[in-house]
Parts: structure tokens; C-alpha cells; sequence
């Protein structure tokens, strides 16, 4: 790997101009306005204090603007990360406790190191265990999760719980200590993130704005909520009221920090950290390259995979906790201009700023408002109209993304992503297993070969053609042998087999045996086993064998040379036939 490669900013640092800067500086306000709320209430998703999601907005951005290969992604906490992080690490200890801090830094830690693993290995293909409905389903579970989390604040009653289940039934058990202030603050706040998002910036046009000025005081409204929810509670003594509020943070930058070198307490968190590096990437480089398709920019999915783990290490070494590339952050990233990854370093200069200046000013900001915060972010990311799309197209993966939903919701992240990615790959087994055939014949007047039951075609009564639409392997050896066998025994005129394999991409060792005793079987009835359509690396292989040696038939390049040597009397009258009609 070359120094260019594995720092993709000396590449695009020789070409950094003036007016670049001007954007990435323009579109790292943006984001800082945006993020310093969000940043403030992942944390308090994840059961950390307030300043971690501050820490973990620095160190990782600067990280990333030198290993990553986007232009446009915006790193920092988010939300199934910060839930994720939550559900592991409330398995281990008591929040507000400095064992739990360790344990999240630990995982930040662990799963930077998984990543950058796998980036030096180019594993990246194991992203692609996760299906789109599994994720799908996962995000949308866990966004309906952690929205009912964050009810507990707006209502201003103790409560908690891992699933839908569990924090029903707490937010229920103290459904008599709501306290009205905070409903008050909560359910404002929230109203107003949902007006701002949806009718600010049309009406700040309208009154005459121009569009770059109103989406930037739109994006901005989270951060005035926050001012003006602070001074209420300070200013109307609500704190005395009952009104739970963020308290004292603790001003200035993160210090330098080691993970706990507790071998027991890796083990225990080697899977939840896998499964956020999974997730986390998944999500990460979807985003990158939707973004970067829209201004024809290139990602490299491995060297992604550095750069997120590299900025999850710096995470940790600073004092925060698992983090990886927000959508909505980046989107609004990208729209604000950002032409290089050095806009994200920018923003961790402004987060840095409001960590060392603006902690104080926080100490009176309800919960309530940082709940509002959550619920109106993460609510746009649960998607239940895939359920009936996927419905409509797939009852498999309709069935891999109801199962992922169901079980996280009903019992966890962690148990919802290992039940879909087991239901996934079990499906994808299943129906490898039992794969696609055709028989084919002739289409009249070409010398193409179509599925009898699709297409009026010719078919020689002494030639079975028989194509298989999957590769062969151990899954669905047994039923390519049964098929052959069954349609040999029911029909007594065949006197040749033909496997059609323009779609067999390699055959495995099982396979390899069954087509043997295919071969035998055929040879003892008098029917010879042919093969056509052979692709190139899977004749490879099997001339390493002695398979094409004890062959009874022939291996032809065509189907259609296959029929002219096995039936020409039969290949001639339907190439001379006219198309649509014997």
C-alpha cells in the first residue's frame, strides 16, 4: 500500500484552493451548529455524561480527514451506534459510573482495532452478510427503540430498559410521577424540531430570506431551542421544580486516555463491538457512496474501513465512545458545500471551541429538550412502508426484516442483528438449495435455448436439456441429482442429458461427486451426460479432475452445437421454422 492510499489527504491536499476552503469552512459551521446538540444528546443516549459526545466529536473528524476517502461524510456519534453502545455496555456496569466510561472507551477502542483488521485484510466483503432488509429492519426497530427510550425524559419519570418490552412496562409502572414542566419543555421541543425541519425555511423564504440564509438558521434551530429551553429553566427556577437538567460539564478538551487493559472485560465486549464495526461500516460507506456518487468521486471501501477504525481509536483515546458516519449529518455536510474530508476537521475545531467556551452556559438545558433532540432525529429513520414493499417482492426477505424488527424489539439490538443476519443467511441457504431449473428447448428459426414452460420451442424426444440457474455446491447437490433421476425414470425415450451451465459459476467438491454418480447411473441405463455452456474457470477446475475423463458424453461450447451433434435432423427443422410457430 502506497503513503498515498493509506492517506488519501495527500492527494487531494495538492489541489486544496482558496475557494475550497471557503466551502469546507462554510459548510463546518453548518455542521457545528448542528452537531453540538446532537453530539450532547447521543451521549446522554449511550448513559454517558453530556461531554463525552463533545470528546467524541474531535479527535475522530481530525482522524478521519486524513485517512478517509470521502469528500462529504461527517464522523461523529449517532444514534444505533450510541443505542448499541448503551445495550452493551449496561450488561457491565452501572451508569454514571467510571467502570461504565471505561467500557465504553474500551469498545470504541476494541471496535477500532476490529476495523482497521479488517481494512489491512480487506474483509470488507463481510458487510455483506448484512442484507439491505435486515438493516433495513434493524434501523427501523431501533429507532422505534430508542424514541420510546427518550419518552421517560419527556415525561420526567425514572425508567429504563434493552427493548420495547421493558421500557413499556418501567414508563408504565411510573406513569403517576410525571411532572408537568417537563411534559411542558418536552413536548414543545419536539413540536418545534418537527415545524423547524418541515415549515421554517419555506416560510423564512417567503418572507424574503434568501435560501442559503434560511437553510442555515433552519439547520440552526436546534441550537436556539437549546438556548431558549436553558434560559427558561434557569430563569423560572424549573430545576426546583423537578425538571432533570444536564448539570455541571466540565469545560476545556479531552485528555488523553487508555482503554482498561482488563482481558475479562474484552471478551465480553468482543461481540457487541463487532456488531457495531459491522453495522457502523454498513451504514458508513452507504452513505459515502450515495454522496459521492451524486459529484462522480470514488470511495475505497477497504481503506474506509481504516479510516473508521482509526477514528474510533482516536475516540477512545480521547475519552469518548463508538462512532461512525451520521446520514443526515453528511447530507447536510455535502449540501452545505463541503469539498473536502478537511471540512469535517474544521467542525472538530468548533466542537473543540464549544467544549473549552460554551459547557457552562449548559448547566441549566433540560433533558427533556435533548430527548426531543433524539426522538425527532432517529424518527425519520424508521421506514415501516419497506415491510409492504418487501412484502410485495420477496416473502423471504419480507420474512428476514419482520424477524430483525420483531426481536430487537422484543428483546434487543444485539439479539435482532444476529437474528437477521442468521434468518438471511438460512434463506439465502434454503433457496440456493432448491435453485431456479429450466427445460429447455429450441426457440424456432435462432439458435437460442428458452424454458419450455415460458416459450414455444422444439425439443428432441431423445435429448433432456436441463439448465440450473445457481451455482453447484453442497446445498443443492442432492436435488440436481434428484432431478435428473426423476425426469430419466419418467420419460424412457431420453437417451442423452445435457446440463445447460451458463449460470454455474464454480461447482464444489459435492457437487462434483454427485455429477459423478449422475454420470455413473446415466452410463449404466445407457444415456450419456453431457455438459454445454462450460464457463471458463469452472472447466479449470474440472479438468484438474478426472470427472471429464469418465464422462459418457461430450462438453460442447453451445447448447445449439450440443442438439446439431446429439439431434441435427431436430436442430434443422427448428432453425428453419418460422419464429412463433412449428
Amino acid at each position: 500500500m502506497t503513503i498515498s492510499k493509506l492517506f488519501p489527504i495527500l492527494t487531494w491536499g495538492r489541489d486544496y484552493s482558496r475557494q475550497t476552503l471557503e466551502n469546507d469552512l462554510l459548510a463546518a459551521v453548518i455542521v457545528t451548529i448542528m452537531l453540538i446538540p446532537q453530539s450532547l444528546a447521543y451521549a446522554l443516549l449511550a448513559g454517558l455524561p453530556a461531554q463525552v459526545g463533545l470528546y467524541a466529536s474531535i479527535a475522530p473528524l481530525v482522524i478521519y480527514a486524513l485517512f478517509g476517502t470521502s469528500r462529504a461524510l461527517a464522523v461523529g456519534p449517532v444514534a444505533v451506534a450510541s443505542l448499541m453502545t448503551a445495550a452493551a455496555v449496561g450488561e457491565l456496569a452501572a451508569q454514571g459510573t467510571p467502570e461504565y466510561l471505561g467500557a465504553a472507551i474500551a469498545l470504541a477502542f476494541l471496535s477500532g482495532l476490529m476495523l482497521v483488521a479488517m481494512g489491512a485484510l480487506r474483509l470488507g466483503f463481510l458487510a455483506n452478510f448484512l442484507s439491505h432488509p435486515v438493516i433495513s429492519g434493524f434501523v427501523t426497530a431501533s429507532g422505534l427503540i430508542i424514541a420510546a427510550s427518550q419518552l421517560r425524559h419527556i415525561l420526567g419519570v425514572p425508567g429504563g430498559g434493552h427493548n420495547l418490552v421493558e421500557l413499556a412496562g418501567s414508563i408504565w409502572a411510573n406513569i403517576g410521577a410525571i411532572n408537568l414542566p417537563t411534559v411542558v419543555i418536552g413536548v414543545f421541543a419536539t413540536a418545534f424540531l418537527f415545524w423547524s425541519r418541515k415549515a421554517l425555511k419555506p416560510l423564512l423564504v417567503a418572507r424574503g430570506a434568501r435560501p442559503r440564509l434560511a437553510d442555515l438558521l433552519t439547520k440552526a434551530a436546534p441550537v436556539a431551542l437549546v438556548a431558549a429551553t436553558t434560559l427558561a429553566t434557569w430563569a423560572l427556577g424549573l430545576a426546583g421544580a423537578g425538571v432533570a437538567i444536564v448539570g455541571e460539564i466540565p469545560s476545556g478538551l479531552p485528555r488523553p486516555t487508555l482503554p482498561p487493559l482488563d482481558l475479562a472485560l474484552w471478551m465480553q465486549i468482543a461481540t457487541p463491538a463487532l456488531l457495531i464495526s459491522i453495522v457502523g461500516y454498513v451504514e458508513t460507506i452507504s452513505v459515502a457512496q450515495t454522496l459521492a456518487a451524486k459529484r462522480r468521486q470514488r470511495i475505497d471501501p477497504d481503506q474506509e474501513l481504516i479510516a473508521l477504525g482509526a477514528a474510533n481509536i482516536g475516540a477512545a483515546a480521547s475519552g469518548g465512545f463508538p462512532v461512525t458516519g451520521g446520514f443526515s449529518r453528511s447530507v447536510v455536510n455535502f449540501e452545505a458545500g463541503a469539498q473536502t474530508p478537511a471540512a469535517g476537521a474544521f467542525t472538530a475545531v468548533g466542537i473543540a471551541a464549544a467544549a473549552v467556551f460554551l459547557t457552562p452556559l449548559l448547566h441549566y438545558l433540560p433533558k427533556a429538550t435533548l430527548a426531543a433532540t433524539i426522538i425527532v432525529a432517529v424518527l425519520s429513520l424508521v421506514d415501516l412502508g419497506a415491510l409492504a414493499r418487501s412484502f410485495r417482492y420477496s416473502r423471504g426477505d419480507f420474512a428476514a426484516m419482520l424477524a430483525t424488527i420483531l426481536v430487537t424489539l422484543g428483546t434487543g439490538v444485539e439479539s435482532g442483528i444476529l437474528a437477521g443476519v442468521g434468518l438471511s443467511i438460512f434463506l439465502h441457504l434454503y433457496r440456493s438449495s432448491r435453485p431456479h431449473f429450466a427445460v429447455v428447448g429450441q426457440v424456432p428459426g435462432t439458435e437460442h435455448f428458452r424454458n419450455v414452460n415460458r416459450h414455444e420451442v422444439v425439443v428432441s424426444p431423445t435429448i433432456y436439456s436441463i439448465r440450473f440457474d445457481e451455482s453447484l455446491f453442497f446445498a443443492n447437490a442432492r436435488f440436481i441429482e434428484d432431478r435428473i433421476n426423476a425426469a430419466v425414470a419418467a420419460n424412457p425415450a431420453i437417451r442423452h442429458v445435457v446440463l445447460v451451465c451458463p449460470a454455474v459459476n464454480f461447482i464444489d467438491l459435492s457437487a462434483l461427486e454427485s455429477l459423478e454418480a449422475v454420470n455413473a447411473r446415466l452410463k449404466e441405463a445407457g444415456i450419456k451426460l453431457h455438459l454445454s455452456e462450460v464457463k471458463g474457470p469452472v472447466m479449470d477446475r474440472l479438468q484438474r479432475s478426472h470427472f471429464l475423463q469418465e464422462l459418457g458424453g461430450q462438453v460442447f461450447l453451445t447448447q445449439y452445437d450440443a442438439i446439431c451433434a446429439l439431434d441435427e435432423g431436430c436442430a434443422r427443422r427448428a432453425f428453419a421454422a418460422r419464429r412463433g410457430g412449428v
